[in-house]
């Protein structure tokens, strides 16, 4: 009796642990071709989360190398307070030694320092991130737009757009998705995070607990389309609140323009 009660709780901590701790280790590499004619690619990398993750830094690494992207993106929410800064620090690293440009916005985590932001910003630029608060850059053939997070109300579009050269496709990098539903300029692509594919795959679970309109509507990771344009959304590397996902897997997103 008591051998196949230990059995049993064997299986059923196998089960726990392949739906909801695998899924935070096991990275998923998606790939999006926009079909822009541009001939570039960008990595994608979103909501890193420190504090909440257990993606190797080698396999971070092991991606740039192979991916051979010639922009890397991070869209927001790396910690959730100062002291947990120097643990980005090798996931900045590792980023960092693909060689390539590399552009960030923040998120909602990210604003959690409050007063402390700038340590944030510091960090990530000390190690080669240019960080677009409402601001674009033009790059080589498009222009580049990072819009400031929106659930904390620090996005303005009509400033993120004011540098932007007409005539070149644009691409814009938010925190939050739900901008979208506000955009009044129209973009080409979009790369945002924020919602991490659900997190959990559970029935009604952004009713219990509510992440905005989008997210009600079911719209929570993948290709979507809103009236400004298309945009996509990463399920991230980290987690938020707890550490596990419930049958779904972390992602890094290689978009091809």
């Amino acid at each position: 009796m008591w051998t196949w009660a230990a059995v049993g709780l064997a299986g059923l901590a196998g089960v726990g642990y392949a739906t909801t701790v695998l899924p935070t280790r096991w990275l998923k590499v998606e790939h999006v071709d926009w079909r822009l004619g541009l001939r570039r690619t960008i990595l994608q990398v979103s909501d890193l989360h420190v504090e909440r993750n257990r993606v190797s830094l080698e396999r971070l690494a092991s991606i740039c190398r192979s991916e051979r992207p010639d922009y890397i993106c991070l869209t927001g929410d790396y910690v959730d307070s100062e002291r947990a800064v120097v643990r980005l620090l090798p996931y900045l690293a590792a980023l960092q030694a693909c060689g390539v440009p590399m552009f960030a916005v923040l998120g909602n985590h990210d604003y959690k320092l409050r007063g402390r932001v700038g340590a944030l910003i510091a960090c990530l630029e000390q190690h080669g991130v240019t960080v677009l608060r409402n601001e674009a850059v033009v790059l080589d053939g498009f222009n580049l737009v990072g819009i400031d997070d929106y659930q904390t109300r620090r996005s303005d579009e009509r400033a993120a757009y004011r540098n932007v050269k007409d005539g070149l496709p644009i691409i814009v990098m938010t925190h939050d998705p739900t901008f979208v539903l506000a955009a009044r300029r129209s973009f080409d692509a979009l790369m945002a995070g924020h919602l991490h594919g659900k997190q959990f795959r559970l029935p009604f679970f952004y009713y219990l607990k509510p992440m905005g309109p989008l997210a009600k509507r079911g719209i929570y990771a993948g290709m979507h389309r809103a009236e400004a344009g298309p945009y996509y959304i990463s399920k991230g590397v980290g987690q938020s609140g707890i550490n596990l996902r419930f049958l779904v897997r972390c992602e890094v997103t290689v978009h091809r323009f």
